[in-house]
């Protein structure tokens, strides 16, 4: 197939080409997805489906456009690229619109990702039904008479994916994942039916945990949620989980983007090389470790993947800039994806944590809310914990989070011990302290 692949997309670039195209790239992608869920202990949805899709974008006399189309026979692309090329001409010029230098694409690593899981075709029916089975299971059996209900789910897919441009650009890759998951609603006192989830992910099915790890972790975390009410408005430490960590980073993240900065939409627009976090915040862009959910060998663009350090000591270092913005904004290109976000661990759990801050909140779930990447204010709903002396107390719901990045993130005092493994942001927890938490 991945030969396949490369013989379609150089026949697509000369036909390109041969309509009057001056550059084009093109991308081709093929992907195989299996979903089962379960609910009442019976099979709920079952779902099997194979796509195959072709995109192109096209370079003409200063002109742009992007397409894509999943008919692949090559009568029907001929026509499909003949068209898109006639319609690009048509198009307002767009002087900043080309392919890359070329010299982007050198110093590709020749390294293997590990990203396929080659026991993935020994994966079959009665193997996937009882996984799933056993996640339903194993949170019924934990949630006892609280449950009101459980749906279960396990996806696993494989895909590949090729591009390859005008200039001299080739990369393919493909990659394998698993999933399990559980969400389960209760009943707790009057109308209030709390509910959570627990969930993992692999690329690799040996490394998976237990589906009864992930069933049982849906039960405990909605059980948590029991009683939970909203409480006066405090000033305290909190703990941001590090499943939901991301979260408050994400508006930080959109702020380091270079079509925020071109817009003029970034609060970290003029901040590089200097302080914008607590020493305690560094924050590594690695696209090349092994088994990453969002590894790979080059970017979008096509450019050589590599380890970036974007916060360094609180000290803001990079941009995510790709090639457009890059010529708008005339500084050197980096990259315009983010890939596996790394905040190197502490040395303590969140109970060691817990037990020296007193009292404070954790915080285990947001709700809605809103970040502004032109000045950096934020609000935020929460969920979770009050705790003291280590010891959660009351569990809270309907309270807020409202705070400004750049003050927000020099509070940051504390990361723990416990990067959050099934996300391409492996992030620990991580404790604030002097957060405004609004309540009654």
């Amino acid at each position: 197939m991945k030969q396949e692949l490369y013989d379609l997309a150089s026949w697509g670039i000369q036909t390109a080409k041969a309509a009057g195209a001056a550059a084009s790239r093109i991308g081709i992608s093929g992907a195989r997805t299996v979903q089962i869920s379960y609910r009442e202990r019976k099979p709920e949805n079952i779902k099997e489906a194979s796509t195959k899709s072709l995109s192109l974008e096209i370079f003409v006399n200063g002109r742009y456009s992007a397409m894509s189309t999943s008919d692949l026979r090559k009568d029907a692309l001929k026509e499909f690229i003949g068209r898109a090329v006639a319609q690009t001409k048509l198009l307002a010029e767009d002087p900043f619109r080309s392919l890359p230098d070329p010299k982007y694409y050198q110093g590709r690593q020749n390294i293997d990702l590990d990203l396929v899981d080659p026991e993935y075709k020994n994966w079959d029916p009665e193997s996937r039904h009882a996984f799933v089975k056993a996640i339903e299971e194993a949170c019924l059996e934990k949630g006892g008479d609280k449950v009101i209900s459980v749906t279960a789910n396990t996806t696993d897919g494989y895909s590949e994916s090729l591009m390859m441009a005008s200039n001299g650009f080739d990369g393919y890759s493909e990659g394998t994942y698993f999933v399990g998951s559980a969400q389960m609603t209760a009943k707790d006192e009057g109308d209030r039916r709390p509910a959570e989830y627990g969930a993992a992910i692999a690329l690799h099915r040996k490394d998976l945990v237990k589906p009864e790890e992930i069933g049982s972790e849906a039960a405990r975390r909605t059980l948590a949620l029991f009683g939970a009410k909203k409480l006066k408005t405090e000033t305290l430490p909190i703990i941001v989980e590090n499943r939901v960590a991301e979260n408050i980073g994400q508006g930080f993240l959109t702020a380091m983007l270079g079509r925020a900065i071109q817009q003029k939409q970034s609060f970290l627009a003029d901040k590089k090389g200097r302080k914008v976090a607590g020493e305690i915040l560094t924050l590594i862009d690695d696209p090349l470790i092994k088994r990453g959910l969002s590894s790979s060998l080059f970017d979008s663009d096509g450019f050589a993947a590599q380890k970036r350090i974007m916060i360094e000591a609180g000290v803001l270092k990079d941009f995510y800039i790709d090639w457009y913005y890059s010529r708008k904004l005339e500084w050197e290109p980096t990259t315009g994806n983010t890939s596996n976000l790394i905040v190197p661990p502490g040395k303590r759990s969140v109970a060691e944590i817990m037990k020296d801050l007193g009292r404070g909140f954790l915080i285990t779930g947001f709700i809605g809310g809103n970040s502004n990447s032109t000045t950096g204010d934020m609000s935020i709903g929460i969920v979770g914990q009050l705790f003291e002396k280590g010891v959660p107390i009351q569990a809270i719901s309907e309270m807020n989070i409202a705070d400004n990045h750049l003050k927000l993130w020099t509070r940051l005092v504390e990361v723990a011990n416990d990067p959050y493994p099934y996300s391409n942001a492996m992030l620990p927890s991580l404790v604030f302290r002097d957060v405004v938490v609004s309540g009654i």
